[in-house]
């Protein structure tokens, strides 16, 4: 059975290079990367993303001496003398107990929130984001930035509510969470034209590709409401499969790697990102290390992102 307290290994490689601590040990205000392999995957996938954590540890070893050179998505270094990055290691992941795998990912972060830490989520699947953002949500409210292919509000699939595609309607019962925009959907996905109704309901603000097209970035960056708490959840298969090929469901026409750094740069202005979540990258259907480069450089500009934020608010205390 996995242990309800993950140890960080020392054999395993952390992202870019950082100290490895367990989540008990995390210094109030560090950037703490946790890796959950799974929570809750269906039976026709399984936990089809539990190699993404590793993969992109790995794939953050050619940037780990340079972690503090200048990053010109970032405009400013990854990390600075002021910024603490720390790797958590990866949770145990129990496929015969996935109720165990949800009390397990809520535990930790609530542990990480309650030290002051701000999360860089490597997952896994999508339905590793529900007992996450419950704890983000017990702790303050919360704005939910959301970037997919799919809106996630499936109630039930084949009986189970937890699972990857019902993540935003779960988040939408958190009383804890306010807004929820969700940028990028597009093609088929998962969602019935009443799960379209019932996230319009709900109040999510729905910006897809051809609204984004139409209007632009800076159109939904204005959907983010000003000054409350953001986490940001990101499905890389958000971006289009050229960009990240290595992901279950390929759509065609996404978003671009730049889209990304200039939406996160514009909420960033509007709000402080407290939390970043990376699901769905699948190595095993990666092309040529592509996918594995990109969701690195995602990780790092969540990274990054959340170093600033914390500066800020480390200014003013």
């Amino acid at each position: 059975m996995p242990s309800d307290t993950p140890v960080p290994r020392a054999e395993r490689p952390t992202f870019l290079d950082c100290e490895a601590v367990a989540i008990d040990a995390v210094p109030r205000g560090a950037i703490a990367v946790i890796g959950l392999p799974g929570a809750t995957p269906y039976a026709g996938n399984g936990a089809h993303s539990a190699g993404a954590p590793a993969a992109i540890r790995t794939a953050s070893a050619r940037h780990a001496a340079r972690r503090t050179h200048y990053d010109f998505d970032l405009g400013a270094p990854l990390v600075t003398l002021d910024t603490v990055l720390v790797d958590c290691g990866d949770l145990a992941f129990d496929e015969t107990d996935f109720t165990g795998n949800r009390v397990r990912i809520e535990a930790a972060f609530a542990t990480l929130l309650g030290r002051g830490a701000r999360p860089l989520l490597l997952g896994g699947d999508d339905s590793v984001q529900i007992p996450a953002l419950r704890a983000f949500a017990a702790h303050g409210k919360i704005t939910l930035l959301q970037i997919d292919a799919h809106i996630d509000w499936r109630d039930e699939v084949e009986g189970e509510r937890f699972g990857p595609s019902s993540t935003m309607r779960r988040a939408s019962e958190m009383a804890g969470v306010g807004a929820i925009v969700q940028i990028g959907a597009r093609g088929i996905g998962s969602a019935r034209e009443s799960d379209v109704a019932d996230a319009v309901a709900a109040g999510a603000r729905l910006v897809d590709m051809r609204t984004l097209r139409a209007k632009g970035l800076a159109y939904a960056v204005e959907q983010v409401p000003e000054g409350q708490p953001v986490v940001v959840c990101c499905d890389v298969d958000g971006l289009d499969p050229t960009v990240v090929p290595g992901v279950v469901g390929r759509a065609p026409g996404g978003l671009g790697y730049g889209d990304i750094v200039e939406l996160l740069h514009g909420v960033a202005v509007r709000a402080p990102i407290v939390g970043f979540n990376l699901v769905e990258f699948t190595p095993q259907h990666d092309l040529g290390d592509l996918g594995a480069r990109t969701v690195c450089r995602l990780a790092m500009l969540g990274a990054g992102f959340l170093a600033m934020s914390e500066r800020a608010r480390s200014q003013r205390s």
